[in-house]
C-alpha cells in the first residue's frame, strides 16, 4: 500500500507539471481546471463529469465539484491553445522522415437529442450513417520506431458556426503543424486525400506527402491524359517483396510487386510520382507523392513503408475511444465537447511521450506496467497497458490534499479552545 501511495504521488506530480505546461498563459482557475480534468479522467478511465468529480474527492458536495467542472468546460474553447502547446512539445521529436498521419475520425451520438450541432457522420466501425461529430487528427510516427507522437486533435461539426468544409479543416490542421515543424516530416493521407483542395496547399507550401489515390483521378503521363487506375494497371512492377501484415492478432504474409510512374496533375505543372503496389488487394494500390522514388533512401519501398506506418497511427484513435469511453461524453454544449476531445488529446500525449522522457520516469513506467498486470505481456500498443496501470494506481489512492493542501497544513499560530459570548 505504501509503495502504491508513493507511485501515485509521483504520478500526480507528473500530471501537475504537464498540465502546467499545457496551461501556460491561462488563468489560475483554468490551470486548476486542466489539472483536475487530466487527473480525474485518468483516475477513473472515463470522461463523464460525475465520475471525474468522484475521483477528485474534494471536501465539498459532489454536485458542487461537478457543477464547477461543467461550468469551466463550457466557458472557453481551449482546443487551439492545447493543440498549440502539444505541437510545440511534440515538434522536438519530429525528424525529417517522421510520418505525419492525417486522419478523420468520428464520435457517434446516435441516440442523443440535446447536443449542439449534431450532424450526420459515417461511423467508422460499422460504416453506417449516424448522428455525431467529426474529428481531425495528426499523429507522428517513425517507420522503424514504436513511439507515437500526438500533435493535433480537433472535434468539429458541419452545422457549427464558422464551418466551411472538410477540406478547410484538414488544411487548417496541416498548417497548424507545419508552421512549427519548418518542413520536417512527411504527411500521409488515406484514400480521398487526392482532392485538388487538399493536394494544392501541400504543393504550394512545399510540404512532402504520400497520398493514397482512389483510381478515378485524371493524370498526365507524358502527353496523354489517363485515369490513375489505368496507369497503375499498365505499370511494370519490377521490384518484389514479402509483406507481413498483422490482422486481428494473426500474421498475414503476401508477396507484392512495386513499380512507379512519373505523372503530372491536371492543375500543376511540376512532376509527381505514382508508386504502384500489386498483390496487396484485388486492385493495385496507388500512392501519389512529391518525393522522388530513386534507388536510394527515398525509394519505392520507403514510400510504401511510409504509408503502412500510417496504419500504426490509426490505433491511437481506437485507444482514445476505448480507454476513456470518449463516445460516452455527456456534456451538452458544443464548446464542452470540443474541450473534452482536446483534453483527451493532451492525456494521450502524456501517456505516450511525457512519461518516458526521462530515465527516472522510465522507473515509474515500469511500476505502472506491473500494476496493469501486463509486465510480461505488454501489447504492441503499449498505451493500453500504461492507461490501465495509471487507473489502478490512482483509483484507490486517497488524495486528501488534491484540491487545497493548505487546509491540512500545520500552522504555528496558537489556538485556544474557548468561545466568546456576548450578553
Amino acid at each position: 500500500m505504501e509503495n502504491t501511495s508513493k507511485t501515485a504521488g509521483k504520478l500526480k506530480a507528473q500530471i501537475k507539471m504537464f498540465s502546467n505546461k499545457i496551461g501556460r498563459g491561462l488563468s489560475k482557475p483554468k490551470q486548476k481546471f486542466l489539472f483536475g480534468m487530466m487527473y480525474g479522467i485518468q483516475a477513473c478511465k472515463d470522461i463523464k463529469l460525475s465520475n471525474i468529480s468522484r475521483s477528485l474527492e474534494e471536501k465539498i458536495r459532489l454536485i458542487k465539484t461537478e457543477n464547477r467542472l461543467s461550468r469551466q468546460m463550457s466557458q472557453k474553447d481551449l482546443t487551439q491553445e492545447i493543440n498549440k502547446k502539444i505541437i510545440e512539445e511534440g515538434a522536438l521529436r519530429i525528424s525529417n522522415d517522421t510520418v505525419l498521419a492525417v486522419d478523420l475520425g468520428d464520435i457517434s451520438k446516435e441516440h442523443s437529442k440535446s447536443l449542439e450541432f449534431l450532424e450526420r457522420v459515417r461511423d467508422g466501425s460499422t460504416g453506417k450513417i449516424k448522428k455525431g461529430y467529426w474529428t481531425c487528427e495528426i499523429v507522428g510516427a517513425d517507420i522503424d520506431g514504436e513511439e507515437l507522437i500526438p500533435l493535433y486533435s480537433e472535434l468539429y461539426s458541419a452545422g457549427a458556426k464558422g464551418f466551411k468544409s472538410e477540406n478547410e479543416q484538414i488544411e487548417h490542421a496541416v498548417e497548424a503543424v507545419s508552421s512549427v515543424l519548418n518542413g520536417r516530416g512527411i504527411y500521409c493521407i488515406d484514400r480521398g486525400g487526392d482532392r485538388k483542395k487538399i493536394i494544392k496547399p501541400f504543393l504550394e507550401n512545399k510540404n512532402r506527402f504520400v497520398i493514397r489515390m482512389v483510381g478515378t483521378r485524371d493524370l498526365w503521363i507524358g502527353d496523354k491524359k489517363r485515369r490513375a487506375l489505368r496507369i497503375a494497371n499498365n505499370c511494370h512492377c519490377w521490384r518484389t517483396r514479402e509483406l507481413v501484415i498483422r490482422k486481428e492478432g494473426k500474421l498475414d504474409r503476401r508477396k507484392i510487386s512495386i513499380g512507379s510512374k512519373k505523372v503530372k496533375l491536371t492543375f500543376w505543372d511540376e512532376p509527381l510520382w505514382m508508386v504502384v503496389i500489386k498483390g496487396f488487394g484485388d486492385k493495385p494500390m496507388m500512392l501519389l507523392t512529391n518525393t522522388k522514388p530513386i534507388r536510394s533512401k527515398y525509394d519505392m519501398e520507403w514510400i510504401l513503408d511510409t504509408y503502412l506506418t500510417r496504419w500504426k497511427c490509426e490505433e491511437s484513435y481506437r485507444f482514445i475511444k476505448q480507454s476513456y469511453n470518449l463516445e460516452d461524453v455527456r456534456v451538452r454544449s458544443y464548446i464542452a465537447i470540443r474541450n473534452t476531445v482536446a483534453l483527451i488529446h493532451a492525456i494521450f500525449y502524456f501517456v505516450s511521450i511525457e512519461l518516458g522522457k526521462k530515465i527516472k520516469l522510465n522507473i515509474l513506467l515500469r511500476k505502472l506496467y506491473e500494476k496493469a498486470k501486463r509486465f510480461f505481456e505488454i501489447p504492441d500498443f503499449k498505451q493500453y497497458a500504461i492507461a490501465d496501470g495509471i487507473y489502478k494506481v490512482l483509483f484507490n489512492y486517497k488524495s486528501k490534499n488534491f484540491a487545497n493542501s493548505d487546509k491540512n497544513k500545520c500552522s504555528n499560530q496558537l489556538s485556544f479552545d474557548f468561545a466568546v459570548t456576548y450578553e
